[in-house]
């Protein structure tokens, strides 16, 4: 039996591990840090979560934590996580990172963007990115995984295949997507209360929000040249779900089929990725509550405009599924231990 340990378990990224966990047949969570929280039970703060009466939350003090479990998830914000992050590693335990801290390789590229210097750049250098669809074998030998953020998780399932073909124009890429509101994070800003959110549709981070450098990190990974997008997040009046839609110019005349073709070969393995039929396209209603990525597309022929379309539950596998399909992966485990659910519908 493996012993988790959970560092910042009271925000929606801990609850729901706890929730997957709770399902797992082969960890025990031994120990769950909240500064806020310090001397609570778990279910005090998420009474949904009766089966943690006996786990206590407690400070995060690194030396304490350290002999309390072999693997540990990080779900901190961002900058809070690279002294704990580093510590955790240093010491011979795996340690998966749920923050920013260890997703952006170019440290002057995270700074820029995080506003933070990078102060451990040899870990940052050993951490690997923990997108299984395209990283299952680093993630397998690896000790420190960056678990990827939900927007890019979305975003970069939904492109890959077709810049792996060399079908888009990479200079034509745009990015529009849709958040629920707990992609904010559990806390009391004015702009998140229900008055402000509710009946509401809003654009945000137009042009500076910081996913947008792990995106073009990624993808320029996969088609190897570099790229530079458009990514417009939009935040929409629902607790959970992400929908986004892309679009890019065609290099050559090609049809809806054929493209599809191509995403149904690519994700043919992949148990947690699907691909739509033809004229079927994504509803964050039918992953709500699943590690799963729904993936439909359209050719528009008059303007040679793909089309994509991907959605994802941000919680799950924009955070905390996806998360645990990672230790599974690191551990030689099933890769599908805990995250098999279907969607809750409706």
């Amino acid at each position: 039996m493996h012993k988790i340990g959970i560092c910042g378990g009271s925000g929606y990224t801990g609850a729901e591990l706890l929730r997957i966990l709770n399902l797992h047949p082969d960890v025990e969570i031994t120990a769950i840090t909240s500064e806020k929280s310090a001397g609570k039970t778990v279910p005090e703060i998420f009474p949904h979560l009766t089966a943690y009466k006996h786990l206590v939350y407690e400070p995060l003090i690194n030396e304490k934590l350290l002999s309390k479990a072999d693997i540990f998830f990080m779900a901190l914000p961002h900058g809070a996580s690279q002294i704990a992050v580093d510590y955790f590693f240093s010491n011979g335990k795996k340690v998966i990172d749920l923050s920013a801290d260890y997703r952006i390789k170019n440290p002057s590229v995270y700074e820029e963007w995080y506003k933070l210097p990078h102060q451990k750049t040899a870990t940052l250098a050993k951490a690997v990115y923990g997108l299984p669809e395209l990283y299952r074998k680093d993630i397998k030998n690896a000790a420190l995984i960056a678990n990827p953020g939900c927007y890019p998780t979305g975003s970069i399932l939904a492109l890959a295949p077709v810049l792996k073909a060399g079908l888009v124009d990479l200079d034509s890429i745009s990015i529009d997507a849709k958040s629920g509101v707990s992609g904010a994070g559990r806390k009391s800003d004015m702009v998140f209360s229900y008055c402000e959110v509710n009946d509401g549709f809003k654009a945000y981070g137009l042009g500076t929000h910081r996913h947008t450098p792990e995106i073009e990190q990624v993808l320029s990974s996969v088609a190897q040249s570099d790229i530079l997008l458009n990514f417009t997040p939009h935040l929409v009046p629902m607790d959970r779900g992400i929908v986004s839609t892309i679009y890019c110019r065609l290099k050559k005349d090609i049809t809806t089929s054929d493209v599809l073709s191509i995403y149904q070969q690519a994700y043919t393995n992949e148990q947690f990725v699907v691909v739509l039929p033809e004229g079927k396209y994504p509803d964050a209603k039918h992953v709500r509550g699943t590690n799963y990525c729904h993936i439909g597309l359209k050719v528009n022929k008059r303007t040679n405009t793909l089309i994509i379309v991907s959605a994802i539950d941000n919680l799950v596998k924009g955070a905390s599924g996806q998360a645990v399909q990672n230790m599974n992966l690191m551990l030689g485990i099933d890769e599908a231990a805990a995250i098999k659910g279907l969607a809750l519908f409706p």
